[in-house]
C-alpha cells in the first residue's frame, strides 16, 4: 500500500477542546468542585435524571483511585478523585455513571474512559438533575468503603490504611464550605459559584470596609481558581473547633451577598479598586 493509500485510510485524529468550567449548569456546580479538589473523604447520592430510583453514590476517593465500583453488597459508587483525566471531566464522570447503572457486584472501573470520541448525552449534565444540590456527608475515615461488619484485607486493606493515614480533618459549615485542619493550620475553603471578575469586585468592597474576615483569629489568605470558579481561602486559628466558625462564615455569606448585590448600582470606588488588585495578587497553590 502506498503513502496516498495509508494517508486516505487513517483515521482522522480528534481534537478536544478543553472544558475549562466542566460543571457549569449544574446547582452542584461548587459542591463538585470540592469533593475533586480538596475535600479527602465525603459521599453524596446522586439525582439521575433517567433512573430516580437507582442508587448511585458520588465519592470523593475510591480504593486504589478507581473511577467507579460496586461494592459485593450492590451498593454503587463513582469516583471524583482519580488517577486519569481528558479535556472534559463532566464527560469521564458522565461515562463512569453510566458504567455504574449496568455493573454487577464486585466489578470495578479502574479508569474512566478518556479515549472514546465525545458523543451526546453523556456529560454529568445530561444525567443529573441540574437543579439538584448534593448532600454531603463528610467521613472521618474511609470505612464507607466496606459493607458493614465487613473487614479489608490484600491490596483494599493497604489502600484503605495509607488513604486513612492520610486524611486531613474536614467539616462541611455550608454548600461549597468546607473547614480544613491542614497539619498545623486550619483554613476555610469556599467554592463560590460567581464569576470570577464580580465575585472579585466583592471581596474587595468587604475589604475595604474591614469587613472581609470572620472574626478574631482569622485572616483572608487569598484565593485559587479550580474548574472555573474562584475558591477564596482564610487561615483560621487552629486551636479552635470546626464549629466555632459555623455562624462567623454564614454572616460573612450574607455580607457577600449583599456586597454582590450592590454591585450592580455601586461601581468600585478607588479605595476598592486597589484592594480588588491586591486581592489578585493573592494567589494560592494548595499544597
Amino acid at each position: 500500500m502506498g503513502k496516498a493509500a495509508r494517508k486516505k485510510n487513517k483515521a482522522p485524529k480528534v481534537r478536544e477542546k478543553f472544558v475549562a468550567q466542566p460543571f457549569e449548569g449544574l446547582a452542584a456546580e461548587p459542591e463538585l468542585i470540592a469533593l475533586r479538589e480538596f475535600v479527602p473523604s465525603a459521599t453524596a447520592p446522586l439525582s439521575l435524571v433517567d433512573s430516580p430510583d437507582r442508587g448511585i453514590t458520588l465519592a470523593t476517593v475510591l480504593p486504589m483511585a478507581a473511577a467507579a465500583f460496586v461494592r459485593t453488597d450492590g451498593e454503587v459508587f463513582v469516583g471524583l478523585q482519580v488517577q486519569t483525566r481528558s479535556s472534559d471531566i463532566s464527560r469521564d464522570l458522565g461515562r463512569a455513571v453510566r458504567w455504574a447503572l449496568e455493573a454487577e457486584p464486585g466489578d470495578v472501573l479502574s479508569v474512566p474512559d478518556t479515549t472514546s470520541a465525545p458523543a451526546e448525552g453523556e456529560r454529568l449534565q445530561d444525567l443529573l438533575v441540574a437543579d439538584a444540590e448534593l448532600d454531603v456527608t463528610v467521613h472521618t475515615d474511609f470505612g464507607w468503603w466496606l459493607p458493614e461488619d465487613t473487614d479489608a484485607d490484600g491490596e483494599v486493606k493497604l489502600s484503605l490504611d495509607r488513604a486513612n493515614e492520610a486524611i486531613m480533618p474536614t467539616e462541611r459549615l455550608g454548600a461549597g464550605s468546607y473547614w480544613v485542619l491542614a497539619g498545623e493550620k486550619a483554613h476555610l475553603r469556599w467554592v463560590r459559584p460567581e464569576p470570577e471578575n464580580k465575585l472579585l469586585q466583592a471581596l474587595a468592597r468587604l475589604s475595604a470596609a474591614g469587613e472581609l474576615g470572620l472574626g478574631e483569629g482569622s485572616r483572608y489568605a487569598g484565593s485559587f481558581r479550580a474548574h472555573g470558579l474562584l475558591v477564596p481561602v482564610w487561615d483560621l486559628d487552629p486551636e479552635a473547633h470546626a464549629r466555632e466558625w459555623t455562624e462567623p462564615a454564614k454572616q460573612l455569606g450574607v455580607r457577600l451577598d449583599e456586597a454582590l448585590a450592590s454591585l450592580d448600582d455601586q461601581p468600585l470606588d478607588a479605595t476598592e479598586r486597589r484592594a480588588r488588585d491586591g486581592l489578585i495578587g493573592r494567589q494560592l497553590t494548595l499544597r
